[in-house]
């Protein structure tokens, strides 16, 4: 089966706490704290693997979660970073967030690697805290939680030459005939269900990858047929070949077909058009085909080169694959690959992002004030609330915030409860 999309959940680890620890050896008096910090949990990473060419992998395991850091140890000792979980796609696969749409990573070349959600930071052990004025502390901190988020993969088949056209229209015979792709040919439309590649070497030792791609019909990029499913795998393709029936054994119009096609990928993408496109006659062994080409060039109006096959007979296929080796040949391999904008040069995008200080206030049915933002809540849960300095700490840290503030602002006043996540408390003045 070929999977094209899928949408999976990931979790990088969460790092290991923090210790609080002290030296106790003999004959060393007052030894100091010796806690040692947690260590870094593992991130979830993807790594492109030219052996795949689907997603289906992703049909039976769609949650990911890395291990978290091991929590610090005595004498000082740092815990072990727990090792990134990485996770195989195939060349390809653009990544995105699935709440926000926004490119993480574009993954072409093999070997290329993305990290689509960090591991959390090991908490501090007590020996971090120790200063001139506390010199013993009770305090350490629990590890970072590790990032979260749903995720779309999103595959669109490499290849340097993709086929276009109605169905039937030969594109699965051509391929077949042109390289050792096995695809299913039939005499019915939708006969191909999926995109199908193929290695095509010509006589001078060139060669180049075409695929054979679903069926266009109009209404394809409003979801009609199966053109809306796999037209975004035209976009990754240098060059397309327009395969039109001549033989009119259809019922259609050859130049209407090719007027269709092109309204198809222009409503889909308009800078699908900005790629050279190559015309195929084909079926020129039927009867009424040479007429028909004839009446299509006058259509035309153009004088666009038009390359007369049949690949059933396999006539005239040689001038048309030189063709297409010579325009490849005019045409770098990175031109078209992507055509996501918001995608980086290098395909993967990496972006700094500081912390949201921001927070928020609202009040429950029952009176209650909610406190919420992501800051806040991650050194909520950094906190080690089984330890008197942990908790003095955590008050300080929201007060820095101006949380106190905005609560008074709110109407807070002493004994209210104030809530966040899970855990509830006392407004205190």
């Amino acid at each position: 089966m070929f999977v094209d999309r899928v949408k999976v959940f990931v979790k990088a680890g969460d790092g290991g706490d923090g210790l609080v620890s002290f030296r106790r050896e003999k004959y060393v008096a007052m030894g100091g704290p010796n806690g040692g910090d947690g260590g870094h949990g593992g991130d979830i990473v993807l790594e492109v693997d030219e052996g795949l060419n689907t997603l289906m992998d992703f049909r039976y395991q769609r949650h990911f979660k890395a291990n978290r850091g091991e929590n610090g140890m005595s004498k000082s000792k740092h815990g072990k970073n727990s090792e990134p979980y990485v996770i195989p796609v195939p060349p390809g696969t653009t990544v995105r967030n699935a709440e926000t749409q926004e490119v993480i990573a574009d993954l072409v070349d093999h070997g290329q690697r993305a990290v689509i959600a960090e591991g959390g930071r090991g908490g501090r052990g007590n020996i971090r805290f120790a200063n001139s004025r506390n010199r013993a502390p009770e305090l350490s901190e629990k590890g970072a939680p590790g990032d979260e988020l749903n995720v779309e993969l999103e595959l669109k088949v490499l290849a340097d030459v993709g086929l276009v056209g109605f169905p039937s229209v030969g594109k699965s015979t051509l391929l077949s005939v042109v390289s050792g792709a096995k695809p299913k040919v039939a005499d019915y439309h939708f006969t191909t269900l999926n995109p199908h590649l193929g290695m095509v070497r010509i006589e001078d030792e060139r060669s180049f990858v075409m695929a054979d791609l679903p069926g266009l019909i109009a209404g394809a990029h409003e979801g009609v047929g199966l053109g809306y499913q796999f037209l975004r795998h035209i976009e990754r393709t240098r060059v397309i070949v327009h395969v039109i029936d001549m033989s009119g054994i259809e019922g259609r119009d050859p130049y209407e077909d090719y007027v269709t096609i092109n309204k198809e990928l222009e409503a889909y993408d308009e800078k699908l058009l900005e790629r050279p496109q190559i015309i195929v006659a084909n079926k020129m062994d039927m009867p009424d085909a040479e007429t028909h080409l004839e009446m299509f060039k006058e259509q035309l109006g153009e004088d666009l080169p038009i390359y007369p096959i049949s690949a059933y007979t396999q006539t005239g296929l040689r001038d048309l694959l030189f063709e297409v080796a010579n325009t490849l040949d005019e045409i770098p391999k990175d031109t078209f690959e992507t055509t996501d904008e918001d995608a980086s040069d290098e395909r993967v995008v990496y972006k700094y992002e500081g912390d949201d200080d921001s927070f928020h206030i609202t009040r429950d049915p029952d009176g209650a004030y909610v406190l919420s933002g992501p800051k806040i809540e991650r050194l909520f849960k950094m906190t080690d609330f089984n330890r008197d300095q942990s908790v003095r700490r955590f008050a300080r840290q929201m007060r820095h915030m101006g949380i106190d503030d905005a609560l008074r602002k709110r109407g807070a006043e002493e004994g209210d409860t104030v809530r966040l996540l899970d855990f509830e408390f006392e407004f205190v003045e």
